[in-house]
């Protein structure tokens, strides 16, 4: 009888023991998988949520540059000097509290610059680019704007809000899902006069696809030339925009898309466009962080921009998922520590419960690493089975508990954004980002390394529980 034999005999004659062996390697060969492929489940998860977005990247224009340029511009028109030189402009003013100065910028100085938006669209990897214009207030012409008639409108620009795009699809409103088309199209790159209205404007004003709007400056409505644009498209929002500032000019029903290049012409400054921002959309999410090193390394005047990674809007999600990862590693370090311990504790049974069967076989001339070796044999021949019974339940469980983790970590973000809620006051309601699945999948490098490391398991355990046989003499082992 060969010693798989003597192995099989001894497992199917102790089945209570067997079975106990089992269950153990079993359940730790099943959370360690499960463990493994949260792993994978939460870094997919990241990879599919940045790119629904459509992982890129955002440059607006530097405050604090802002200011400089301002001030040193001022110095050069000279201090108590009236003039106008690189878009920054000041006029002395009587008014009834007195001489007041007044400074204020244009266009040309407050825009990025289209020269160094066309070189970071260029860099290797960009697959596409939009450019948003600043919030631009006109004079409705042919229609009349939404209005709430409780609100004083003294003080109000008495305008609606125009918002001009290369590409409709990849304005921050569209990319974060809360504003949808619901009839016609939006804007593409190299439309020309054309408008896309909210839901309710339309509703409310009887306009549809194809009537054409009228807008002046609203400055001065009654003298400035009148430009027209023809609707395209109607949209819905999930929730309304937030208002740049009080007053309805800015309310999110009298935002009207537009074509790049439109919201100058009413505005009185055709010619000098206000390019508010610029966002670049990265085509391999996988070389989302090489191509940011590329575009930080294209030779333009950073100091006059910010740079943003459009993760940061993600943040509280992505941090979430970070620390699935972490919990996923926690587990399987808990899982082998407390598998050790469980095996150890197991064999230690296993030993001392055939300890005069051990005597009896070293006293033959079986040698002690033989003995010990038998009792392996058994080990390993009840894991073999337990590993095909927990493969064969491995990608559901795995499932299972990864979309346990990824619930639990969405109600700690919810928890913390419920208590961070009464920090900052808001008249709007900000769009929720949620988890639309989890994606989890065993591969056969899981497998492998899930049956390496409980075979490790084993075999250590065996070992430590062997010193009682390796480290006392035959007489000893059988007067036990």
């Amino acid at each position: 009888m060969n010693s798989i034999q003597r192995a099989w005999r001894s497992v199917i004659r102790k089945p209570v023991k067997s079975f106990l062996l089992f269950l153990t390697v079993f359940v730790i060969s099943l959370f360690l998988t499960a463990g493994l492929a949260s792993k994978s489940a939460s870094v997919k998860t990241q990879d599919t949520a940045r790119q629904a977005v459509g992982a890129g990247f955002r440059l607006d224009c530097n405050e604090t540059n802002r200011s400089r340029r301002m001030e040193e511009i001022s110095k050069k028109i000279g201090e108590g000097k009236e003039g106008s030189l690189e878009g920054v402009h000041q006029k002395k003013m009587e008014t009834a509290y007195g001489t007041q100065w007044v400074g204020w910028t244009d266009n040309s100085f407050d825009s990025l610059k289209l020269p160094d938006i066309e070189k970071l669209a260029a860099v290797e990897g960009i697959s596409d680019y939009n450019i948003t214009t600043c919030a631009t207030v006109v004079h409705p012409v042919n229609f009349n704007r939404i209005e709430d008639p409780d609100n004083d409108q003294t003080r109000d620009l008495g305008g609606v809000t125009l918002l001009g795009n290369r590409k409709m699809e990849l304005d921050t409103q569209v990319l974060s899902g809360n504003v949808t088309i619901e009839e016609g199209r939006m804007v593409t790159a190299g439309d020309e006069d054309v408008c896309v209205i909210s839901k309710e404007l339309a509703g409310q004003k009887g306009l549809k696809v194809g009537d054409v709007l009228e807008f002046n400056d609203y400055h001065d409505p009654e003298q400035s030339p009148i430009y027209e644009a023809r609707i395209i498209g109607i949209y819905g929002t999930k929730q309304f925009m937030s208002p740049l500032m009080g007053g309805d000019t800015f309310r999110s029903e009298n935002v009207i898309f537009t074509d790049l290049g439109f919201p100058e012409k009413p505005q009185g400054s055709e010619g000098e466009p206000c390019y508010e921002h610029a966002y670049f959309q990265v085509e391999d999410v996988k070389q989302y962080d090489t191509v940011k090193k590329a575009m930080e390394e294209t030779d333009i005047d950073w100091e006059r921009y910010d740079f943003i990674d459009r993760n940061g809007d993600f943040a509280t999600m992505s941090s979430n998922f970070n620390e699935l990862e972490k919990i996923s590693g926690l587990f399987i370090l808990v899982t082998f520590f407390a598998g050790f311990i469980l095996l150890c504790l197991i064999f230690l049974f296993w030993v001392r419960s055939r300890s005069r069967e051990s005597g009896i076989l070293i006293s033959l001339g079986f040698g002690k690493g033989s003995v010990l070796g038998q009792i392996l044999l058994e080990a390993v021949l009840i894991a073999a089975l337990a590993f095909l019974a927990s493969f064969a339940a491995g990608p559901g469980v795995s499932k299972a508990f990864a979309g346990y983790l990824v619930n639990q970590q969405e109600e700690q973000a919810e928890i913390q954004k419920n208590m961070d809620a009464d920090k900052v006051a808001k008249d709007f309601e900000e769009s929720e980002q949620t988890v639309t699945g989890v994606e989890v999948s065993v591969t056969k490098e899981m497998l492998a390394l899930c049956g390496a490391g409980t075979g490790l398991l084993v075999t250590i355990s065996v070992g430590m529980a062997g010193i009682v046989i390796l480290r006392k003499k035959p007489m000893e082992i059988l007067s036990e």
